[in-house]
């Protein structure tokens, strides 16, 4: 006898075409070429490399406020700019904020801002001593 005894063990499974993708024509595929060339891909005996780890999550220090009015304002009002550049510089030496080239920049640009506006000054007090010399 066979090793199934003669039992009925039902109808083989009837296989379904429905959402099955045909196979290609022979001759199709990719051209020969195609393909990482020879020697590369991971050595032998090596797994896929490993996947990233956790992610990180990076916290970074605010700005100090007064640093960025002091580089605006070092060149809408050069005064202003130098003092609030001078008064950051202190606040972040002492907080750790972020923010410190920027209230370097902002006392530099005052400092030559009101360097101008101190020659400017001047010239115009001596411009005004000249002209009241030489009377009517």
């Amino acid at each position: 006898m066979s090793q199934d005894d003669g039992f009925y063990r039902g109808d083989p499974p009837v296989q379904s075409t429905q959402g099955a993708v045909p196979a290609p024509a022979p001759g199709y595929g990719p051209p020969p070429g195609y393909g990482p060339p020879p020697g590369y891909g991971p050595p032998p005996g090596y797994g896929p490399p490993p996947g990233y780890g956790p992610p990180v999550y990076l916290v970074r220090r605010p700005t100090n406020t007064t640093a960025i009015l002091a580089l605006v304002f070092g060149f809408v009002f050069a005064p202003v700019g130098l003092a609030l550049g001078i008064a950051a510089r202190r606040q972040i030496r002492r907080t750790g904020e972020d923010g410190d080239g920027l209230a370097l920049a902002g006392i530099i640009v005052g400092s030559i801002g009101t360097a101008v506006y101190g020659l400017l000054a001047l010239t115009w007090i001596w411009a005004v001593v000249t002209l009241a010399s030489f009377g009517p």
